[in-house]
């Protein structure tokens, strides 16, 4: 690899300072490394960039931050899938699984051309309102239908390939894909989906009855959400970080995205290992 990107949010000072390390480092061994133009202008070995310019230009994305700065470099290059390496700066991340300690190391590897990536499927939503589509938009984690009212419980007519498969009575619904599944699904109760399996799931947030459980449906469904209730703010929410605000009778449909997310595997680490460091197994 002769040409990387460093993705790093700007009011994140380490972070700066990280990446300028990595560029000086990187030049040592004949690679560039391109910033953000305002990153750059802390790292003098370092590539000023337009952000959404990276796609056409680099081998390998680099983000120095959490779990949802990696959310947003996902949307913005896996149509290219060019492999994205996550460096977590402060506790460890279920997508960002290589710890500052580790960078080094596994920069080393990944520049011999000696590391493996996971493959994580996207999901592809878009919103249709009467005969006019809305757009679409593709999420790596999830796509949330809920409301901001407290205490105010929401009607969603759901569907998959076609077929009714119930009316929700609930806070809100969450359609996840296997890599979304450790996030907000998980804490709604639904279940752990290994990265692996080809598979969407479907979790209510705190439903009226008890009996309305997650399910998982085969990558190949499509699921459609029609929004039953009136007066109330319902949004649809994307990898937790892009919003739209929904209507009355607004169909949201959600199917397995044409982009495939290439994500840097850890060496060092396996997937069960950040699960049990991470949600603290066995201590």
């Amino acid at each position: 690899m002769k040409r990387i990107a460093a993705i790093v949010k700007q009011n994140r000072p380490e972070g700066v300072r990280i990446a300028a390390q990595l560029a000086e480092w990187l030049s040592e061994r004949g690679v560039e490394l391109y910033l953000d133009k305002e990153v750059a202008q802390a790292a003098p070995r370092a590539l000023p960039v337009d952000v959404e310019k990276i796609p056409g230009l680099v081998d390998l994305v680099v983000v120095l931050g959490g779990d949802g700065t990696l959310l947003s470099v996902a949307r913005l290059v896996s149509e290219k899938g060019i492999p994205i390496l996550g460096v977590n700066l402060g506790g460890l991340g279920f997508l960002t699984e290589v710890s500052l300690a580790e960078l080094y190391p596994v920069m080393e590897k990944v520049l011999e051309g000696d590391f493996e990536t996971s493959s994580r499927m996207t999901l592809q939503g878009e919103v249709i309102r009467g005969k006019e589509n809305l757009g679409g938009y593709t999420v790596l984690n999830d796509a949330v239908i809920n409301t901001g009212v407290l205490a105010r419980i929401i009607e969603l007519e759901t569907y998959v390939d076609g077929h009714i498969l119930t009316t929700f009575r609930a806070d809100g619904l969450i359609v996840t894909s296997p890599t979304g599944s450790t996030g907000y699904s998980l804490a709604a109760g639904g279940s752990i989906i290994h990265p692996s399996l080809s598979c969407i799931g479907i979790t209510p947030i705190c439903p009226h009855m008890l009996t309305n459980r997650p399910i998982l449906v085969s990558d190949m469904s499509t699921i459609e959400v029609v929004l039953k209730t009136r007066g109330v703010e319902v949004m649809l929410t994307l990898d937790g970080q892009v919003g739209f605000a929904l209507e009355v009778g607004d169909r949201v449909r959600i199917r397995k995205g044409t982009s495939v997310v290439q994500l840097v595997k850890n060496p060092m680490r396996n997937y069960f290992s950040v699960l049990r460091e991470k949600l603290k197994w066995g201590q």
